[in-house]
């Protein structure tokens, strides 16, 4: 019934206006004082204060834009989606915010709509999207496709995101806080396991790596040697493999080492000028 419902939009929920509309068809003056939190709001990590002060700026000078979503509980109103804009506007001084008032049967609904409203027009931090979107699956038995189709992305973006939730802990925590980017995750998940997530997300974090980057070192540490640097040589196979990833570590980009009778070369790959002078940067500083 729910994803029934919710497949027809947002609309079939809005009460009219029973209040001033504000303007717009289905918007009503929700009294801020009278607006409780939702138990189920997906957004775990708090707001950020810079974002939030330019949020309470801007509502002080234009008012807010984008209403928010509730459901009303008898004289109170259950806030749906729009924490952000609600706490901008308290913090504004506004006692009034616009929002669309929708009708709800149960709590699952509620969670399924305040899931799906939250993805679409908050700034999810990668983890608590992705968790999001697993509530979806495994709660309300929703395919990727459908998910898809009700937050307006492609299949593969909801499965790209489903698959972070696979990164450690720690890995997670970052990605959560913003230190790290859901390209970088991604990057870390071609790696196989737990301990080389770890040593890879190290040298992310220490290097200040690009997306790019960490994805040319972890094809290098998951990598089969190739068959160009298998050939007979002075060191084995696993001696190579070993200098190599050493490189890479202290590099913070993907090398090959190349053996031959006389000697050999070794081969320090970058992706810009910026990631040139960088690796030149680390060069110089060897003593």
């Amino acid at each position: 019934m729910a994803a029934r419902r919710l497949g027809r939009g947002l609309e079939a929920l809005i009460h009219g206006p029973e209040k001033a509309d504000l303007g717009r068809p289905g918007v009503t003056g929700i009294p801020i004082e009278n607006i409780v939190a939702n138990p189920l709001q997906p957004r775990k990590d708090g707001l950020d204060e810079k974002s939030l002060e330019e949020l309470i700026a801007s509502i002080k000078q234009k008012g807010v834009i984008t209403p928010i979503t509730v459901r009303q509980d008898e004289d109170n109103f259950i806030l749906i989606a729009g924490e952000r804009r609600l706490r901008a506007s308290k913090l504004a001084g506004l006692k009034q915010i616009p929002g669309y008032v929708v009708t709800i049967s149960d709590e699952s609904e509620m969670m399924e709509i305040a899931l799906i409203e939250n993805i679409q027009r908050e700034n999810l931090n990668p983890i608590d999207e992705a968790e999001g979107y697993a509530i979806l699956q495994s709660k309300f038995n929703r395919s990727q496709s459908d998910i898809a189709n009700a937050v307006g992305k492609k299949r593969v973006t909801i499965s790209n995101a489903l698959r972070l939730l696979k990164l450690p802990g720690d890995i997670k925590n970052s990605l959560r806080d913003k230190k790290i980017s859901a390209g970088h995750g991604r990057a870390i998940l071609m790696i196989k396991t737990i301990p080389g997530m770890m040593k890879l997300y190290k040298i992310i974090i220490g290097k200040d790596l690009s997306v790019r980057a960490a994805e040319a070192i972890a094809k290098g540490i998951s990598t089969k040697q190739s068959k160009r640097s298998s050939r007979k040589s002075p060191g084995t196979n696993s001696q190579i493999r070993s200098v190599e990833n050493e490189l890479i570590t202290v590099l913070g980009t993907k090398v090959r080492l190349h053996y031959s009778k006389k000697g050999g070369k070794i081969e320090i790959q970058f992706f810009s000028d910026d990631d040139l002078d960088r690796v030149l940067d680390l060069l110089r500083s060897i003593e």
